[in-house]
């Protein structure tokens, strides 16, 4: 299975999701591989948020190593999954795939929690590292509902 995480400027909330969602599959014993990009290139060649990798740290994974790129199509095909972190990213990623799009591989994270109510990870770019937490927590709780969703059967 793979997975990518996609936010905005792939430097707070995706890497925070490919470190969440490899870590839990590594330790459910999981052959998946999970990596992040941004629909931004803003960040490219960057490591995670300093705040990101502080929260994930606390939390017993690291991101430090993350490497920041931007979506391109061909990830689309590359890729079993893409979750995108609010309706923003879903309309970037639409759109960066051109005649690639695939909706049935591609839906908001928060959905796996909320079915159907596209919920968006709030952005915590600006905000204190308390959001970064909350974000964390968001995140891992959709993680485990991958996990359980998807481990099925392998």
């Amino acid at each position: 299975m793979k997975i990518l995480m996609v936010c905005l400027g792939n430097i707070c909330r995706s890497p925070l999701a490919e470190g969440i969602l490899q870590h839990k599959a590594n330790e459910a014993g999981l052959d998946w591989e999970v990596d992040s990009a941004g629909t931004g290139n803003y960040h490219i060649g960057s490591q995670p948020h300093p705040l990101s990798q502080k929260v994930a740290r606390m939390n017993g994974i690291d991101i430090s190593t993350q490497c920041t790129r931007q979506f391109v199509k061909e990830d689309m095909v590359a890729f079993d999954k893409i979750y995108v972190m609010d309706a923003g990213n879903y309309n970037d990623v639409r759109r960066m795939s051109g005649s690639l799009w695939d909706e049935t591989k591609t839906d908001l994270l928060l959905n796996e929690l909320y079915p159907g109510e596209n919920r968006g990870v709030p952005d915590p770019w600006y905000e204190t590292e308390e959001a970064y937490h909350k974000v964390f927590t968001m995140i891992s709780d959709a993680c485990d509902m991958i996990i359980s969703k998807y481990s099925i059967g392998q």
